[in-house]
């Protein structure tokens, strides 16, 4: 029998401190989430940049801080956790870097595989992940804010117009995105997360000095929601076992909650037979039941099966009779007037082989 999920903690992923190349200690960075409203932040430094400053985790004011590292330089970023000393990217191959995190207890995701970069500043220069052949890593971080919003400045102004705008002109995860992380959840369970790549830095255009995008704003933008079997308890050894094991199973859904707070947010296959249900990122045997659905406010809902769309329906959840296996997953927009549909949800699958 499944066991449930009734526990959701928000917390941001990826962000970058004053200890590579961000703008901010991570004590200030925990201020900034107490001001988002968000339970926990994860930071990642470049291993080329810094040691591993584990010294940084813990609990400040209330905010759940983890340290990891985000491994590579040129290409093949490797969001990294739960682990112990800094790995060397320079002498190790992507699958030797995912090895090495795995030997330390560690797990990790493949850092915005697909992204395009900024042409305006920075000469669509992109960290791309090119090496599909590794193997043992456990997901993918499919929607990252800063990757999918520097790919909007074409211009000066390109970039203030998506600046003034950013919330409602964020793109959603790429199809390319979508579509690989489809095709590898049809071979095995393939976690997705999602970030804000926040670094808080500066630029200088002329004598104008501008933080376009701060950690106050940033924090609040492309979360992960993890939902877990436990509360937690305010101890911090005790709190990132139970973070990071629902981080591992697949037990959280990706939001811009920028756009929309999707706190609240459930999806899970409840059998006809006995009405064991199965949630969000769990693998199960299939036999015929239903698909539950709900969110809080109203959105458009779209049910993919194995990558492709089989229900769109508009309201504040749906329920849908399923009679073939499958891998199941949601995605919900929100309606912006003068915008159109904007992606603010997208969960990870349950499994049904």
């Amino acid at each position: 029998m499944a066991i449930g999920l009734p526990f959701e903690y928000v917390g941001n992923f990826h962000i970058h401190t004053s200890r590579s190349d961000g703008g901010g200690s991570a004590k200030e960075i925990a201020k900034a989430a107490r001001t988002a409203g968000i339970d926990l932040i994860a930071i990642n430094d470049h291993s080329y940049l810094t040691q591993l400053h584990l010294e940084d985790e813990g609990y400040h004011k209330g905010i759940l801080v983890l340290v990891g590292s985000e491994i590579g330089s040129r290409s093949h970023h490797y969001l990294a956790y739960n682990i112990k000393n800094q790995v060397d990217d320079e002498s190790h191959s992507p699958q030797e870097v995912i090895d090495a995190v795995n030997s330390q207890g560690g797990f990790g995701f493949l850092a915005h595989p697909f992204e395009k970069g900024m042409h305006f500043l920075q000469n669509n220069v992109a960290y791309t992940w090119n090496d599909w052949s590794v193997r043992d890593y456990t997901g993918i971080c499919i929607w990252n804010f800063s990757s999918r919003w520097k790919e909007n400045v074409k211009s000066f102004w390109h970039g203030i117009f998506h600046l003034a705008l950013k919330k409602y002109t964020l793109k959603g995860p790429s199809q390319k995105t979508l579509a690989t992380w489809d095709r590898l959840c049809s071979e095995r369970r393939v976690v997705a997360i999602g970030g804000s790549d926040a670094h808080a830095s500066s630029i200088k255009i002329g004598f104008i000095k501008l933080k376009p995008l701060s950690y106050r704003y940033l924090l609040n933008t492309i979360n992960t929601h993890i939902l877990t079997t436990s509360p937690l308890s305010g101890d911090f050894m005790t709190d990132k076992e139970i973070i990071y094991a629902s981080l591992r199973e697949g037990n959280c859904f990706i939001a811009h909650d920028g756009l929309c707070s999707a706190k609240g947010f459930s999806f899970s296959f409840r059998r006809e037979k006995n009405k064991e249900r199965i949630e969000i990122g769990q693998e199960a045997q299939f036999s015929p039941g239903v698909l539950v659905i709900k969110f809080p406010g109203r959105g458009l809902t779209r049910i993919l099966k194995d990558g492709s769309l089989i229900k769109t329906e508009y309201g504040s959840g749906l329920s849908i009779r399923i009679q073939k296996g499958g891998v199941y997953r949601v995605e919900v927009l929100q309606k912006i007037p003068i915008f159109g549909w904007r992606p603010w949800i997208f969960s990870n699958p349950i499994y049904l082989r």
